[in-house]
């Protein structure tokens, strides 16, 4: 069901983080969000937050528009992103500690900046069955919703992700956990489109990563983390548009692989998700995988990245606009939808980067929507007349 992107042609949007303002020092902890929105301070700063976000993005002139992940903590590599749905779902303990996943350590060896994030999982374990606890997603939309007039995205991370970060004391298998995180996580969902969010977006299910990374648990195949990822979003087709986000990493901004990665071995699976739109990773990555997904998503949005969330070097408007022709030639316009690789708030950018990486793809799409003949968007940071040179 389209709701945000109805009738909108070459729509823009961003996956999700913005860099967190400086001043923004309140920190969320294991409090609730409700419980934390009473203290008048960080109630203060959050809101303040969540504006600055929201009004760079309408700025820069973007058709939907999110909150920023301004409810993350300032962890070390966007750790927050995980940790948040850990330390907030019931059937966890109270304490915390240091819980290393079972990776190749020699392949992120002490020195590198990507071994801080395997430093930085002190994490709670779970001791009892699994539930939304007090995610209270809803009330942040409604919070994000309530100061723009354009649409809201919400996006959280999958279930396989959160299962493979936990110690577990209770359920007799990953798999089993696995399965258990999906329901809990649906029952938030379902809140959160009944509350009225136009837009959920569903982030990294591990399906395009097997083929690079082996299956999650030695186990998972991925005909079962479609149905994992169908059993999550179970019911809010009809309610709500849903993306599924796939990229291939972005911890403190680095790339998590040495080569780049292609889609082309899973986009049948992809497009098997109960899903209306899936975004890919095509600036990052190149745009090499463009004519497969063209040809094997026929009835879903895709939604292009021009945007590289790596690196603080602008992209000219001009290189936007010649991702947006690539695509072009194998989705049509009113199937595409044009974002960013992933989120740009995972440590290593700027606000001021970041803001004219958003400018950028805006310009970069008029450049393609004159062409078509469609009205360009309107980007206030654009705009000659408010120049201090002039």
């Amino acid at each position: 069901m389209y709701k945000a992107t109805a009738d909108k042609i070459l729509a823009t949007s961003i996956i999700g983080s913005l860099p967190r303002p400086a001043w923004h020092t309140a920190q969320l902890g294991r409090r609730s969000f409700l419980e934390a929105m009473v203290n008048a301070r960080w109630r203060e700063q959050y809101e303040d937050a969540v504006s600055t976000h929201l009004r760079a993005q309408e700025v820069a002139g973007l058709d939907i528009c999110t909150d920023g992940d301004a409810h993350y903590d300032e962890e070390i590599g966007g750790w927050s992103w995980q940790a948040y749905p850990l330390t907030h779902m019931a059937g966890f303990s109270r304490d915390a500690k240091l819980t290393v996943p079972a990776v190749n350590l020699a392949a992120v060896p002490r020195g590198q900046i990507l071994h801080d994030q395997l430093e930085a999982r002190v994490v709670p374990r779970i001791t009892g069955p699994l539930g939304p606890g007090e995610l209270q997603y809803s009330a942040m939309w409604k919070v994000a919703q309530r100061l723009t007039p354009r649409p809201v995205k919400f996006g959280t991370i999958m279930p396989e992700l959160l299962a493979a970060a936990v110690e577990d004391d209770y359920y007799k298998d990953p798999v089993e956990r696995v399965w258990a995180f999906s329901e809990a996580i649906n029952r938030e969902l379902n809140a959160l489109a009944d509350a009225g969010c136009p837009v959920i977006q569903m982030e990294e299910p591990q399906i395009h990563m097997v083929p690079a990374r082996g299956k999650p648990f030695g186990r998972l195949d991925i005909p079962e983390l479609v149905k994992i990822f169908n059993n999550t979003v179970k019911g809010l087709r009809g309610k709500t548009e849903v993306w599924c986000h796939t990229c291939w990493g972005n911890p403190a901004q680095q790339r998590i692989f040495r080569d780049i990665q292609s889609y082309q071995p899973t986009v049948e699976a992809l497009n098997a998700v109960d899903a209306d739109a899936l975004t890919f990773e095509t600036c990052s990555s190149g745009t090499g995988d463009l004519e497969a997904i063209g040809r094997i998503v026929t009835g879903k949005k895709v939604v292009i990245g021009v945007i590289d969330h790596h690196t603080l070097q602008i992209e000219r408007p001009d290189q936007v606009a010649d991702i947006v022709r690539k695509a072009l030639k194998y989705v049509p316009a009113e199937r595409l939808v044009i974002s960013s690789d992933c989120g740009m708030g995972r440590e290593g950018m700027s606000r001021r980067h970041a803001q004219y990486k958003m400018v950028a793809m805006v310009l970069g799409t008029n450049i393609v929507k004159e062409e078509l003949g469609l009205p360009p968007a309107q980007c206030l940071a654009a705009d000659p007349r408010y120049s201090l040179a002039r």
